[in-house]
């Protein structure tokens, strides 16, 4: 990934930054995205002036689309958009649950996506080349009681992936998806301490597999859901 550019979102996440390690190591170009510019600053102080840090909500399809214009401007280009911006929240019963709740878990899973990747895949079509990563879930792949809005969000990304991929896939452009079960983060072990985490997958190796879907080496991948779940 010398010298290419990797969007990233959710980069001040547990797994954006596991991601963005392995890009640096890599030599890649990064335009790092996140809700708030105080938490990239502070993430990641230090980033020389060879990348970028740009903050907006991207659940607002017009601020999505001014924050990939404005990294390609800066770079020239973009190579690979890593669409990690998510949340979860269970829910109770579905005919219990606030319509609100379904709401935020659409914007933010579903959205967050589809924002970034209107507005980058012009720019990988005229290029015809251009790898794009989302994150579903493992849980995900049905319907799971009492996660109903995050399940029914996480699979719609798995849908538009497949639908993505087939579109694009002769056009020079690769689109994936990786699906995790739990991730080893702190949130989760405070979260589940009776839980044993050694089971779970850790953000390096789950950063690993999104690194090689946007790689040369994962061109003839197209719409591929890859479970990544550790032990679990």
């Amino acid at each position: 990934m010398a010298e290419k550019t990797v969007l990233i979102t959710g980069a001040t996440g547990n797994l954006g930054r596991a991601v963005a390690d392995v890009f640096l190591l890599e030599g890649a170009r990064l335009a790092l995205v996140a809700s708030h510019r105080e938490n990239l600053d502070r993430i990641y102080d230090g980033l020389s002036a060879d990348h970028l840090r740009l903050a907006a909500d991207l659940g607002d399809a017009k601020a999505a689309a001014g924050l990939v214009a404005e990294a390609e401007r800066f770079f020239g280009r973009i190579d690979a958009v890593c669409a990690l911006a998510g949340a979860f929240e269970m829910g109770g019963a579905v005919h219990e649950a606030a319509p609100a709740l379904l709401d935020r878990m659409m914007k933010a899973n579903v959205s967050t996506m589809t924002n970034v990747v209107r507005a980058a895949v012009p720019g990988m079509i005229d290029r015809r080349a251009g790898k794009i990563v989302t994150v579903g879930a493992n849980a995900a792949q049905k319907g799971v009681a009492g996660m109903g809005a995050y399940t029914a969000s996480k699979s719609t990304v798995m849908r538009l992936t497949e639908a993505m991929a087939g579109e694009l896939r002769g056009r020079g452009i690769n689109v994936n998806c990786v699906l995790p079960s739990t991730i080893d983060t702190p949130e989760n072990r405070a979260a589940m301490p009776s839980v044993d985490p050694g089971k779970w997958v850790k953000p390096a190796e789950l950063a690993a597999v999104i690194a090689f879907l946007c790689s040369d080496g994962a061109s003839a991948m197209h719409g591929a859901l890859v479970p990544v779940v550790g032990l679990s």
